[in-house]
């Protein structure tokens, strides 16, 4: 009995689980308390062990932790949360953390920390053992989607449009190629930023065609990375609908929307909360 046992690895997955559905309906406080659970079953002494080697398989559900605080945009909560006491043993995890600070810090405008932290983050994921897996992808094709969402978000705060919504796309099919796994590995969909930031930006036809493939509706992504009727994208569509006249479009889209806003636990405004403005 006890937390390290045969079940170690099911009770990870089902907390995953939970956050990442979580997650999506919009719910904080479950998907924080998933995550809490999570993070104090995969300790230092469980993660030594190296028969079987606890760390190269599990290590990645402890980086899964600040997915939630970026989701929810608890900037200032990613920014004060300490780093990993051992980065060599939570080496996934220390990259996330800084990939979250750069991704903090670019929400709140604060450039050269969030500078600092994309170099720092460039360090520590080169400190991943080619070995790490993160369920059943490579680590490191984990942070290559980390590091072009952070870019993205970097650059477009530096108010280099274009170049950002670039990386965010790399960013987006980075994670259309992930291999398949349930709840799917990287937990925060890109185009849920891309499209916030394009209409924050007036490029509402490219927001919507984002939409609309994020939700399923035009069927160019494969059913794993469809993501039917959840409310970030629900949001986002709404306002493409509402903002190019398709009032009838929008009548039906804004039931849906109102249903799933229903089941959240907070506000909700925007696809993203890295979007500051209209």
């Amino acid at each position: 009995a006890g937390r390290y046992n045969f079940y170690t690895t099911s009770r990870c997955h089902d907390l995953h689980m939970m956050m990442y559905a979580s997650m999506f309906a919009g719910q904080f406080e479950p998907a924080i308390q998933a995550a809490r659970a999570l993070t104090a079953t995969l300790s230092a002494d469980l993660l030594a062990v190296e028969r079987p080697h606890m760390a190269v398989t599990l290590e990645g559900y402890h980086s899964t932790f600040m997915h939630v605080l970026v989701r929810f945009g608890k900037w200032q909560e990613i920014i004060d949360s300490p780093l990993p006491d051992d980065p060599v043993l939570y080496c996934v995890s220390s990259a996330m953390c800084h990939y979250a600070r750069c991704v903090a810090h670019s929400a709140l405008g604060q450039i050269d920390a969030a500078t600092e932290e994309r170099d720092l983050f460039r360090k520590a994921r080169k400190q991943v053992p080619e070995s790490r897996l993160f369920f059943n992808n490579n680590a490191d094709d984990i942070l290559a989607i980390a590091e072009a969402m952070m870019m993205g978000e970097l650059e477009y705060r530096k108010e280099n449009y274009e170049t950002a919504f670039n990386h965010l796309e790399t960013a987006a099919r980075l994670d259309d190629n992930l291999y398949y796994t349930e709840p799917w590995a990287w937990m925060h969909p890109p185009r849920h930023a891309l499209g916030a930031l394009l209409l924050e930006q007036g490029h509402v036809e490219k927001a919507e065609r984002v939409y609309r493939a994020d939700l399923g509706l035009d069927k160019k992504l494969g059913r794993p990375l469809q993501h039917p009727n959840n409310v970030w994208s629900l949001h986002g569509y709404l306002e493409c609908l509402q903002r190019t006249g398709q009032h009838g479009k929008s009548k039906e889209v804004q039931k849906t929307l109102n249903s799933a806003l229903a089941r959240t636990g907070q506000k909700i405004t925007s696809s993203c909360y890295c979007r500051r403005t209209g």
